[in-house]
């Protein structure tokens, strides 16, 4: 077999993403080591920034910064840092004197790729070595593809990767590009190969890439990092493909090196940081747009899977591949806020709730532990549940705003909830059924926050509408620092901040407090159980 493979870890970039770059120096260390000890062909050691290098990061200043985590360079293996094009002053770039790294990725944009690759040869005059990343090269037309391996000829690098950046593709999508770059690619450039686990084929593909460079008779370099750790849906992993390159393409990784990397580095960043796939991102790689958007939508908005869907499918195909929070929230509100006419409704509501005390039963476990309790001290109020139901409760109406929840309680709560009649946010539905009120979401948020649309808030703000003067709050406990401690029913759908839960908390506080300023007095609360925004 004529076709060498090379294997390219990039933990200490691509899993940059997901702890900010600050792996710790013992870590730095140890995982370079590990990748040494392991015969990885290709280290990538972090990324080259205009900014001062901070101990203990994979951001670095310039090539020295990093000899500091080098325990010895192995003469067999070749060291990498990452750059953008357009992010990194070559002014800041030394003369290569190969004591840290021995070479430079250079990513480019589909539309910027003559610009990085011009790049690319400003580096080659200064004595490194310089590998391309094609950004989103599912994106490329066949000309496209043969003008970016033309301009790359001229350069000469030691690869051309491709990069599935939006974990879009298929088979089929990467033999197109393979086939295309192959023919005009000069033969001593090397194919690599980046993918993304969107659609849970990133190993999958890195096994057909393998295939593809074999059949041609082209040297490749794949690249994978640790438990697949890197930004949204993550990466192919280092642990599978070096085991699957020393099964099929005579590969001499030593795997217990691999395996001890993980055991010792590894796992306190999967405890405490989330990567790989997930249905969001699964999104993400249906619609080719940007991991950016998806983490967007999850950190602001806390978007169940079906909306999310909804929204990004809603904006053109060029805006999905960019990250411009303006117009993606053009999109959230568009869809979300739909407007109905909720005048009758609203009347027919002040009517019921005329003179009435309100109860409002939030789903922390104090609802249920406190039950009794509640129940004597909120005598003859009218019974609203925020979101969730809490057996024992006998409910006049639930409150929804999030349409995940209130599935979830008719479909495990059924009694309960077609005894209740339903107040439910435009965003959830636009048309009433018997027993429903529709509202319009629009009208009981408030921007300002990041996350803006609490349900509880929400529903302090219709009471307002409504003009109720007293209410009593009840399991309104906020979120513990374990989650699953946060709710009386564990199983009710989850929330995804995106944050700390003590920054959601100090977010729902502020936004109450806020609130309470805007009613200046006109309605009294009391919380009946102890609560984080009391």
């Amino acid at each position: 077999m004529n076709t060498k493979m090379e294997l390219l870890d990039c933990t200490l970039r691509d899993g940059a993403y997901i702890v900010d770059a600050a792996f710790g120096v013992a870590a730095i260390k140890g995982i370079i080591k590990k990748l040494e000890l392991a015969r990885v062909e290709i280290i990538e050691c972090g990324w080259l920034k205009n900014t001062e290098h901070k101990e203990g990061t994979s951001f670095y200043h310039v090539p020295g910064d990093l000899e500091r985590y080098l325990q010895g360079k192995n003469e067999n293996q070749t060291y990498v840092a990452m750059i953008d094009w357009d992010r990194y002053d070559l002014s800041f770039l030394p003369i290569c004197d190969h004591k840290s790294i021995d070479a430079i990725r250079v990513v480019f944009p589909q539309n910027k790729f003559r610009e990085g690759i011009a790049v690319g040869a400003r580096i080659l005059e200064k004595g490194y070595k310089v590998y391309f990343q094609a950004a989103n090269t599912y994106g490329y037309s066949e000309a496209e593809l043969i003008a970016l391996a033309e301009e790359t000829n001229k350069v000469m690098p030691v690869s051309l990767s491709v990069v599935d950046t939006f974990g879009t593709m298929y088979e089929e999508d990467l033999d197109r590009i393979v086939r295309t770059l192959h023919k005009v690619l000069a033969p001593s450039i090397k194919l690599g190969f980046h993918s993304h686990n969107n659609q849970q084929l990133s190993f999958a593909l890195c096994m057909h890439f393998a295939k593809l460079c074999e059949e041609l008779g082209r040297d490749a370099v794949i690249d994978a990092s640790l438990c697949g750790m890197g930004r949204g849906a993550g990466n192919a992993t280092t642990e599978l493909v070096s085991s699957f390159l020393n099964k099929k393409y005579s590969g001499n990784y030593d795997m217990n090196e691999i395996l001890d990397a993980i055991d010792v580095y590894m796992e306190e960043y999967k405890q405490k940081f989330t990567w790989g796939y997930s249905t969001p991102y699964f999104i993400a790689g249906m619609y080719c747009t940007h991991v950016n958007n998806i983490a967007y939508l999850l950190n602001n908005h806390r978007t169940n899977a079906k909306d999310m869907r909804s929204v990004i499918d809603s904006m053109a195909a060029e805006d999905r591949k960019k990250y411009d929070y303006d117009v993606l929230e053009e999109h959230f509100l568009a869809y979300q806020s739909s407007l109905v006419d909720d005048e009758k409704t609203i009347s027919m509501l002040k009517e019921s709730f005329k003179d009435r005390e309100i109860l409002l039963v939030f789903p922390g476990t104090s609802a249920k532990k406190q039950q009794d309790c509640i129940k004597e001290n909120a005598k003859g109020a009218l019974v609203i549940g925020v979101n969730s139901v809490v057996p024992g409760y006998a409910y006049d109406y639930i409150f929804f705003s999030r349409n995940g929840r209130s599935d979830y309680a008719k479909e495990n709560y059924t009694k309960l909830y077609e005894q209740a009649k339903k107040i439910i946010t435009s965003n959830i539905k636009k048309d009433a059924e018997d027993g429903e009120y529709i509202l319009n979401y629009n009208m009981l948020i408030k921007r300002g926050w990041e996350h803006f649309d609490d349900s509880g808030i929400m529903c302090l703000r219709l009471l307002n509408r409504l003009n109720v003067k007293k209410v009593y709050l009840a399991g309104f406990d906020g979120f513990a620092e374990n989650y699953e401690d946060s709710y009386a029913d564990t199983s009710i759908p989850h929330v995804n901040p995106g944050k700390s839960w003590a920054e959601l908390n100090a977010e729902i506080k502020e936004m109450l407090q806020d609130f309470l300023a805007t009613v200046d007095g006109r309605m009294e609360i009391k919380f009946l159980t102890e609560s984080k925004y009391q």
